[in-house]
């Protein structure tokens, strides 16, 4: 034990932080270590890119996971959490490719070979930076385990489930319509794609029938697509257009003839009722294609450029050759009209450019098969989402779910395990590059160029991170994992491709609880991001305010799935609280015998006080262990703070004082009360704040050398007060009213007060004998406690709390007309903001224009200052009654 005098008059977390966790780790606290006496319990971390610096996301996922594994440890079982990065692949490379170009160079200048020695070295300059970062903010990883998405052993696996899905069928080449990004100039899945809304154009415009007889009149948001037309379609039931079905038409500013079909995909009623035709860059229109035999043209390459199909545009940009195209379908007459339309336009989710959907040979998944089985392990409670709402998410898409494009046109990736025979052409999907083409006898070939999409090797991080394919110790042992905390805007990207990907390749699903957080917001409620410039670092909260006080702004309020909002009182409340419970400690600590010996402790001399707390700290122990259990994280920490704050430092400590001061009968009873709740408390509080109380535990009588190698508290049935504490809570009930009423009559914080309390005859003793509690805590300067109202000053003010009338002669404390006099004017002065408010709220032209956050502001001032009015005329009239 060290005494007070080791431990500084304030707590200074950057004093400290970096001592406690560098001992740690050296102490090897964070291992997972394979141990057949214990249950295991494994979270593996969704890996952060590469590319990533700790955003407020990355702090609440792992505080979440941290608050976790600390738990689990704690509680006895073999707890591992597993690290590891993300070599994400469009991201990492846009860095490079970025780079690059302030050198004057393109990747295709350096080659694939070149590029990607770049590309390793980037990763090993700045690939750890989140690693660090992540320290610093707790997080008590199995840093010796940490795991790379490319790393050997993980390219094996995706090797070897590319090699099983193909060879089952489930993994084919085709050409289908893509989403395709032209500045990332790779395909992307559909769930890569974001939906934004922006103002768009319809344009209406004429086809000209070939005959001579007319025109039909068709509408597009896309005009500069045009020129890969191939047909215009028509309803077979709309009766206007029956008798045009089959006819020609010709292709404005093109000239080509194309046919107008009659199809079912073209929506009676919508729009002009006719529908141009696009196989190459809509995936409707490519259905309708195949549906009718209809060519496809292609008009664009790679990068959104017009190709040799788009005649004279050939070479412009899609929005330069759309103005152009408008333009001259004016001059031709051939352009209707233009109405202002506003729609949700697909975005590449890493750079926002407007997607292209385009024709190309890529490679898919077949996820019908896949899909099934991980439907039936959520419908079946193989694998729980919390909040239980989310789980709707994942089987409305699950059950909608389209073949996934797993092919990148990027050279930073898992590569493609597919060869081509430079001589036939022949394709061999191998481990290894082959030595003869079976169709030939070539031994020259070529790998397919393109790489996997990203989510391909995370799906499989939760079990190819522990050694498979492989059938290792770690696998065997920490398989399936535990839980999956993240974030609700990945189920899609990560979470369904987890599950899908276990049960096919393992039969096991990858974890049975996906714990589901929301965002952080600003203080206003908006999401953050750079163009609004309201990102928050979290790093800078932590050089301010430490990184306890992070994690409990993060954690308090926090409520599975919903989205919280982030305040700096949030972060000032935690750092108050750190130093509410460290000065707490130091006062303990400093009225300690020197030569304390708890084996001495008589229970019998736990006075009503002890018993009370004891018992409230067990129930303390209970309860919050059932909310980690359900992972109520949130309601966890309030109920800990809530205690530690009011409960012991407020009441306990307080109440202890004289013992401590005066040594009497009882001192180490109450010293080893104070020394009992305060560890217990630590214990509780160390997954969610782990440096200050480990840093206070080293301070205490304790029965482990650290708090996060410790045993988990217990509820203790012996600890089990009813009596005790329900006479407690009653004198404590007692002390709140006259607070209460103190506080109200404006009572000078250095008046004692003469106190009255009438009770039934079986509180007397006990009210009687707690005096020194009432003057201690409520500023009594004696107390009368008696079963009848005879002789109550008319003066008195009243409460009545538990069965107990309190009355407080205020004559003696207060000059009742300057009170009155001082109500008046508070009076008139909470009326006025009032009055403000209430006509600002009755101006319609104010209501109709101003900002909504305006509003909301009046509002809330109106119900305010309409409680402060009600309660000062509520104070005015019981001193006049007095």
């Amino acid at each position: 034990m060290r005494s007070a005098e080791n431990m500084a008059k304030v707590y200074e977390p950057q004093k400290i932080e970096q001592r406690i966790y560098q001992n740690w780790m050296d102490k090897g606290y964070f291992r997972g270590v394979i141990d057949p006496e214990k249950k295991p319990f494994t979270i593996v971390i969704p890996p952060p890119n590469i590319t990533g610096q700790l955003h407020m996301g990355h702090a609440m996922d792992n505080t979440m996971q941290d608050t976790i594994i600390r738990f689990k440890r704690m509680q006895g079982y073999a707890a591992l959490w597993l690290p590891g990065t993300d070599h994400a692949s469009i991201a990492t490379e846009a860095k490079i490719v970025d780079a690059m170009a302030k050198e004057g160079l393109r990747k295709e200048d350096i080659g694939r070979e070149e590029f990607l020695k770049r590309a390793w070295e980037w990763k090993r300059v700045y690939g750890g930076r989140i690693i660090e970062q992540l320290k610093r903010l707790g997080s008590s990883c199995d840093w010796d385990r940490e795991r790379f998405t490319m790393d050997e052993g993980l390219s094996k696996a995706v090797t070897e489930v590319f090699l099983r899905l193909y060879k089952k069928g489930l993994i084919y080449k085709g050409e289908r319509i893509t989403n395709w990004c032209p500045k990332c100039n790779t395909s992307i899945s559909d769930i890569e794609v974001e939906y934004e809304e922006q103002q768009g154009c319809f344009w209406y415009i004429r086809y000209p029938f070939k005959d001579g007889s007319g025109h039909l009149t068709i509408a597009t948001t896309r005009p500069e697509t045009l020129l890969g037309d191939v047909a215009v379609a028509v309803n077979p039931q709309d009766e206007k257009y029956k008798d045009i079905v089959g006819k020609c038409l010709i292709l404005p500013l093109v000239g080509r003839e194309i046919p107008v079909i009659a199809d079912e995909y073209v929506e009676l009623g919508f729009g002009t009722g006719a529908v141009k035709i696009t196989p190459a860059h809509d995936p409707n229109d490519y259905e309708v294609g195949k549906r009718h035999d209809l060519p496809v043209i292609r008009i664009m390459d790679d990068r959104a450029i017009i190709n040799e199909n788009g005649g004279k545009y050939c070479g412009m940009d899609r929005y330069t050759a759309r103005k152009q195209i408008v333009e001259d379908l004016e001059k031709e007459g051939l352009l209707v009209k233009v109405e202002q339309y506003k729609h949700n336009v697909g975005t590449c989710q890493r750079c926002h450019t407007v997607i292209e959907p385009v024709i190309s040979t890529q490679w898919y998944v077949k996820m019908e098969p896949l899909a099934k089985p991980a439907v039936k392990a959520v419908r079946e409670g193989r694998v729980q989402f919390i909040p239980e709402r989310f789980s709707k998410i994942y089987y409305n898409w699950m059950e909608n779910i389209r073949d996934w494009c797993i092919s990148r046109q990027l050279w930073w990736g898992h590569r493609i395990p597919a060869y081509y025979c430079k001589k036939c052409g022949h394709m061999e999907v191998a481990a290894s590059m082959p030595v003869k083409c079976p169709e030939c006898g070539c031994e020259e070939f070529e790998q397919d160029p393109d790489t996997l999409d990203t989510w391909f090797s995370s799906a499989l991080w939760p079990f190819s991170t522990l050694g498979w394919p492989e059938k290792t110790p770690d696998l065997d042992y920490f398989f399936p994992t535990d839980v999956l905390v993240t974030g609700y805007d990945i189920i899609f990207f990560w979470v369904a491709r987890m599950i899908f990907s276990a049960i096919e390749q393992t039969g096991e699903v990858p974890f049975k609880t996906v714990l589901i957080h929301g965002l952080i917001r600003d203080a206003q409620g908006r999401k953050m991001s750079k163009s609004l410039g309201n990102g928050i670092d979290p790093l800078d909260i932590i050089d301010k305010y430490g990184t306890d006080a992070l994690r409990f702004a993060i954690l308090s309020g926090n409520a599975p799935g919903n989205d919280q909002r982030f305040m700096d009182e949030k972060v000032e409340s935690a750092r108050n609280f750190a130093n509410k419970i460290w000065n707490a400690t130091r006062f303990v600590l400093l009225n300690f015998d020197e030569d304390l010996d708890f084996s001495k402790v008589d229970p019998k001399r736990f006075n009503v006080a002890d018993k009370w707390i004891m018992s409230r700290a067990n129930d303390l122990v209970k309860e919050v262990t059932e909310n980690l259990e359900k992972y109520e994280l949130g309601i966890a920490l309030t109920k800990v703070y809530d205690f530690l704050w009011d409960q012991f430092c407020d009441r306990y400590i307080e109440l202890a004082k004289p013992r401590l001061f005066d040594k009497t009968e009882g001192s180490l009873e109450c010293q080893y009360v104070l020394n009992e709740v305060l560890v217990k408390c630590m214990k509780l509080l160390h997954p969610f704040m782990p440096f200050v109380t480990e840093e206070i535990y080293g301070s205490l009588v304790k029965d482990c050398e650290s708090v996060m190698i410790s045993k988990w508290p217990e509820y203790d049935p012996s600890l089990y007060f009813p009596e005790e504490a329900a006479r407690m809570e009653t004198v404590l009930e007692v002390i709140t009213a006259i607070r209460n009423i103190r506080s109200e009559m404006n009572v000078p914080a250095g008046k004692k007060a003469h106190i009255i309390l009438v009770t039934d005859p079986g509180r007397v003793d006990l009210l009687r004998s707690s005096e020194m509690y009432f003057t201690r805590l409520a500023s009594a300067q004696s107390v009368d406690v008696r079963k009848d109202k005879v002789g109550i000053p008319a003066t008195a003010v009243t409460a009545v709390r538990d069965g107990v009338e309190v009355y407080i002669p205020l004559d003696e404390l207060i000059d009742i007309e300057k009170e009155l006099a001082r109500l008046a004017k508070e009076k008139e002065n909470a009326e006025s903001e009032l009055k403000r408010a209430q006509s600002k709220l009755s101006n319609e032209g104010f209501v109709s224009k101003a900002p909504q956050k305006v509003v909301d502001e009046e509002r809330a001032k109106v119900e305010k200052f309409t409680g402060i009015v009600e309660g000062i005329k509520k104070r005015i009239a019981e001193l006049e009654n007095i």
